[in-house]
């Protein structure tokens, strides 16, 4: 094996190690890189490395997107603006075999237009929804599944917080895959809905109608919804219409959150505070492993191990799709026992480089980077639910104590099932990921 293999090889043998005795996946990746860094060159450009490089990394516009984005979802939490979309949705199907459940999908799906981050859209719906669902005799382990699987829409459905870190780290344009993403989103949605209503017909007594809601109640469910109808539109209509930049687009899209919160009185100095201290945590966090990831990659790049894998599979005569399979599984693997945003940053300078090199027929090496992410994005979304460390699992199990984890798998299965058929589809039409671009860019 080439030296630059074992090298490579040994920085990731050593990374996961650190993972395995629980040390934080930021800081892994951080001592794992600078351990790396050294062995190659000395301490004297390590140094000088570490005193650049975050400045360079932090002072970035870009990446002021991220705390933009987890602060409108934060605020659009504690605003109660989850709670009037499951109502209107509610109110509007709920009638149905299953309707309830389908309105939590359909809230999840506009929450996640105004919230980038899939574990904050399930802790919201899981404090908002699993209450009512459990009052209509809704089976305890559909209930907890369907509202893990309808948090994986606040990433699918842009804004999304991954898609803009895949951006800055492939130097991609943050509003093309938004737009990329949209179809495929939207699509999620409609599969989870069809497996609900499978489920309703085949075993009714697992997620049963509810009372037929009023013309009055519909009417005053809906009025209370148009105010964040209206903020996602102006956020993801101002991207897809160039009328905003993403940042811009989630500054808006802050102060109108704010706002709606401060004029109903539902956003109160305290809810504020909470909500501006939630996105400090968690945008730290994810600043930590940008940097571990960016230390780490750059001890990769001494290797040149990416460079040389990506032309030894350029020259063998592989099949493209073939390739591709595999990377996804990889992807489905490693995301059902590694935090999605690690994972992503972990695998990109691998992956990405042998996947621009490969030829699938797309329109130049833009349009296959931009369909790369959002094939990403799903399987993530797929690892988000998926045995044995599905998050979003956990998020909502730590709301249901009394629900046996492994009763929330199974009534995750089925959903599951749909995103790999939804995975399929997206890899055989690249189309349904490209065709908005293609439209608007």
């Amino acid at each position: 094996m080439a030296p630059e293999f074992v090298q490579a090889a040994i920085g990731f043998a050593a990374l996961l190690g650190l993972i395995a005795l629980r040390c934080p996946v930021g800081l892994a990746m951080l001592l794992a890189g600078a351990g790396g860094y050294l062995w190659i060159v000395d301490l004297p450009v390590l140094l000088n490395y570490l005193k650049t490089t975050p400045w360079h990394l932090f002072a970035n516009y870009t990446l002021s997107v991220i705390p933009l984005f987890i602060l409108m979802g934060a605020v659009a939490e504690r605003g109660g603006l989850a709670r009037d979309l499951f109502a209107a949705a509610n109110a509007l199907v709920g009638h149905r075999p299953g309707g309830m459940a389908m309105g939590v999908i359909g809230a999840c799906a506009a929450f996640g237009a105004v919230c980038g981050s899939s574990v904050a859209t399930t802790a919201t719906f899981g404090r908002a929804a699993l209450p009512e669902l459990r009052r209509y005799r809704y089976d305890t382990g559909l209930s907890t599944g369907i509202i893990a699987v309808g948090g994986t829409l606040g990433i699918l459905i842009p804004p999304s917080v991954i898609l803009v870190v895949y951006a800055i780290s492939t130097e991609q344009n943050i509003a093309k895959l938004f737009m990329a993403a949209l179809l495929p989103g939207l699509l999620a949605a409609a599969f989870y809905i069809l497996v609900i209503a499978a489920i309703a017909r085949l075993r009714p007594g697992l997620a049963p109608a509810t009372a037929r809601a009023s013309g009055a109640e519909r009417r005053q469910a809906l009025r209370r919804v148009v105010p964040v109808l209206l903020i996602a539109i102006v956020v993801v209509g101002g991207i897809y219409g160039g009328i905003f930049t993403p940042t811009e687009s989630a500054a808006v899209g802050c102060i109108a959150t704010i706002a709606v919160g401060a004029l109903r009185g539902t956003l109160g100095r305290r809810a504020l505070v909470e909500a501006l201290l939630a996105t400090a945590e968690t945008t730290a966090m994810i600043f930590v492993i940008l940097l571990g990831a960016e230390v780490f990659n750059a001890f990769l790049a001494l290797t040149s191990a990416p460079e040389l894998l990506a032309m030894w599979i350029s020259e063998q005569d592989f099949p493209a799709y073939g390739v591709l399979g595999l990377l996804l599984l990889a992807y489905v693997l490693l995301g059902a026992v590694m935090d999605e945003l690690a994972m992503i940053l972990l695998t990109l300078p691998i992956f990405f480089p042998v996947v621009t090199a490969l030829d699938f027929g797309l329109a130049g090496t833009e349009e296959t980077a931009i369909w790369f992410g959002i094939l990403v994005l799903v399987v993530v979304g797929i690892g988000l639910t998926a045995p044995p460390i599905g998050l979003n699992v956990f998020v909502v199990s730590a709301l249901a104590r009394d629900v046996p984890i492994a009763r929330t798998y199974r009534g995750v299965l089925p959903f599951l099932a749909a995103d790999l058929v939804r995975l399929c589809l997206c890899v055989a039409f690249p189309a349904l990921s490209l065709w908005l671009v293609r439209l608007l860019g």
